[in-house]
């Protein structure tokens, strides 16, 4: 069976107040291409359809049209699970249509799919977390949840009085509930999961609302099952398998540039052909960059005037960074703006302030270093990124202390 595996489209997300519904028409209509030229039996979208659990029409509108060509005219299932920025109830409203359309909307993990025939494939079984499809001759297992609020958990886990403490660790729960769910998977069907939520380890991006609070809501990759083919994962914007687990969990990432802190990467989606009891094998299909995020450093007023001008004609969003020793005055911000409207946001650089951050960076730097050197030598491994940032955080906070 091949599968394609995609999430975090955010439709009717804006940059800055700047709307992104045109490059997000142009990705579906390349998804659309794609799912057609590589032969796509199935479709997974993995949470976070929508920007807000309000999106606009024009949104609403977009992700119908989506999977009515997704689907092929019910020819092809295709499977959504909400996000953590999706309203639940609101995207499941169409499920009485959908399903003859080939589409299955599942809002919660309590979601249970609705067992029958339907134009071009048939759902065996379903319960909450799980459905089982048969697509011609092929029957997959898919173990499904949606973003896992901690009250939708505590509603499908039932917790003991003396186990209380154990499972009072969002992970844990999570491990309860997948060792449960597994036991839906067999030999004779292809065994695959779709989750919601963060893995621990993951690379973030600053347009993610962080779910996790202290590592509090953070999965440890080790509770994925094992006998899980593929596991399709939503919420990071950064394509990526997951770490430190031998089962094949992939973070799809969104389909465009959402700040600017992911110009650094190429999106894609992933192309996944497995077989019942066989490895799953994973194909990255990049996406085009419909209108890429540049960061324009310049050095000058005059120097970013000149960009401006140079670069009025090209199709891109600019966050204009400018080294001055004086605020800008409303003439030069109108002048750029006028040479280039699709500058997001102007900010002046006071070459003083960057002095103190360039010796606070450094500052910073040297601590992260003694740090690493002294963790090396007392533990004989590296320390996290996470545990860096926490002790760079303690060491500020000491001497806030100390100064007041």
């Amino acid at each position: 069976m091949r599968i394609l595996h995609t999430s975090d489209w955010h439709l009717g997300k804006n940059l800055e107040g700047y709307s992104r519904l045109d490059e997000q028409e142009q990705f579906i209509e390349e998804l659309i291409e794609i799912t057609n030229r590589k032969n796509v039996e199935m479709i997974i979208i993995a949470g976070d359809v929508y920007d807000t659990a309000n999106p606009p029409a024009k949104a609403e509108k977009l992700f119908y049209y989506a999977l009515k060509e997704l689907s092929n005219g019910g020819k092809r299932p295709v499977l959504v699970i909400a996000g953590n920025h999706d309203n639940p109830d609101r995207l499941v409203a169409a499920s009485p249509l959908a399903y003859d359309h080939g589409i299955i909307l599942l809002g919660t993990p309590k979601s249970v799919a609705k067992i029958g025939d339907y134009k071009n494939y048939r759902i065996v079984d379903a319960g909450e977390g799980y459905i089982e499809i048969q697509i011609k001759k092929e029957k997959i297992v898919i173990l499904t949840i949606p973003y896992p609020s901690e009250k939708r958990l505590n509603e499908i886990i039932s917790i003991d009085m003396e186990e209380t403490k154990m499972q009072r660790n969002f992970s844990k729960k999570i491990e309860i509930l997948l060792n449960k769910l597994s036991s839906k998977y067999r030999e004779d069907t292809i065994n695959v999961a779709v989750g919601h939520f963060y893995m621990m380890g993951g690379e973030e991006t600053d347009s993610e609302r962080q779910i996790q609070l202290g590592g509090s809501f953070a999965i440890d990759p080790l509770v994925l099952p094992k006998k899980a083919q593929y596991v399709a994962l939503g919420h990071l914007h950064r394509p990526q398998k997951v770490k430190k687990t031998e089962v094949k969990a992939y973070y799809s990432g969104s389909p465009i540039q959402y700040s600017k802190s992911e110009i650094s990467y190429s999106k894609c989606v992933y192309i996944v052909d497995v077989c019942a009891g066989e490895e799953a094998k994973i194909e990255e299909v990049y996406l085009k960059n419909y209108k890429p995020i540049e960061v324009w450093k310049c050095e000058s007023i005059e120097d970013a005037i000149n960009k401006c001008r140079e670069n009025s004609d090209r199709n891109v969003w600019v966050y204009l960074e400018i080294k001055t020793d004086r605020v800008l005055l409303q003439s030069e911000i109108k002048e750029m703006r006028k040479l280039k409207s699709d500058i997001v946001q102007i900010i002046p650089i006071i070459k003083e302030q960057e002095e103190e951050k360039e010796t606070e960076t450094m500052k910073e730097k040297r601590l992260d270093e003694l740090f690493k050197e002294f963790y090396i030598q007392q533990r004989g491994v590296e320390p996290t990124e996470e545990m860096i940032e926490i002790f760079l955080s303690l060491m500020n906070e000491g001497e806030n202390k100390y100064e007041a």
